[in-house]
């Protein structure tokens, strides 16, 4: 599936296979690959010269229920040797499910100069493009980043006023419609990651986030097809919009559609501690 990427709000956040398949020797980019599941995607094979970030390791905190704190982002970015001028390529398993992860962490840090390949693993799999085993070599940097930009990350008090007015702001519930409905309580995708309680945030939309993309090669749909699809929910740009999932990796890639780069709604946050974060 090929969508023609300039009908997007802002196409500059995206890179197709075929751009980066051109570009392994630029000297200018830096290729992350974000990894559910490392040991059989990045380690079976990647994008040659891709760095490996897991998001369990290097996105989220070991210890606290949290993203990783500033101190923890530095060390990541002077390993994979970035800079503020550094371009990140980002893509990953499932869809680029924790690449939109990663993407959101990284915005927050203040690290402006992201993209994200589009269709990640799937798509450059599905094309029979070079994949390498071997570590990139790199020469670490002192990484210093910016103030967290809060007005992307919604915490309970944003959700507590979300309900209590509800004409001004909606609730994104992009988990899969049986978590939604509280029959299950773990992603259908790992059954043994569960909520800490079933059903959803009173009054909620659910729009779960892998229909954003094609389910053939994982590329973004087209902006037509999205403003249908969260339009026909009552998402409109008028609105303050707050996604959540279970701990906010999917979350983010709903986030990553809406937050003014795919479709334009400027007024778009992620609880990034998700359900678990609200009990």
């Amino acid at each position: 599936m090929l969508v023609t990427m300039s009908k997007y709000a802002y196409p500059e956040v995206l890179c197709e296979t075929e751009w980066i398949a051109e570009n392994l020797n630029n000297p200018n980019i830096t290729i992350l690959e974000v990894d559910y599941d490392p040991e059989n995607a990045y380690k079976e094979g990647h994008v040659p010269g891709a760095h490996l970030v897991w998001w369990k390791r290097d996105i989220n905190d070991p210890i606290r229920r949290d993203i990783i704190d500033k101190l923890q982002f530095e060390a990541l970015m002077s390993r994979v040797g970035a800079t503020h001028d550094t371009e990140l390529i980002l893509y990953g398993d499932f869809n680029n499910w924790f690449a939109a992860f990663a993407f959101w962490v990284f915005q927050y840090y203040g690290h402006k100069k992201i993209k994200i390949m589009n269709g990640g693993r799937k798509k450059w799999e599905l094309e029979r493009r070079e994949y390498s085993k071997n570590d990139p070599s790199t020469s670490p940097t002192k990484y210093i980043a910016k103030p967290p930009e809060e007005g992307i990350r919604a915490y309970m008090p944003d959700v507590r006023r979300a309900i209590e007015k509800a004409e001004q702001t909606i609730l994104v519930d992009v988990r899969s419609p049986k978590e939604f409905s509280g029959e299950i309580t773990a992603p259908p995708e790992y059954p043994t990651e569960h909520a800490q309680r079933g059903g959803h945030i009173p009054g909620a939309k659910n729009i779960p986030w892998a229909q954003a993309v094609s389910e053939t090669d994982g590329t973004f749909k087209s902006r037509e097809e999205l403003e249908a699809l969260y339009g026909g929910k009552g998402v409109t740009p008028d609105k303050h919009i707050i996604c959540y999932c279970r701990i906010g990796e999917r979350s983010s890639h709903s986030w990553f559609v809406l937050n003014t780069f795919l479709v334009i709604h400027p007024f778009v946050t992620t609880m990034d501690h998700g359900l678990n974060g609200a009990t």
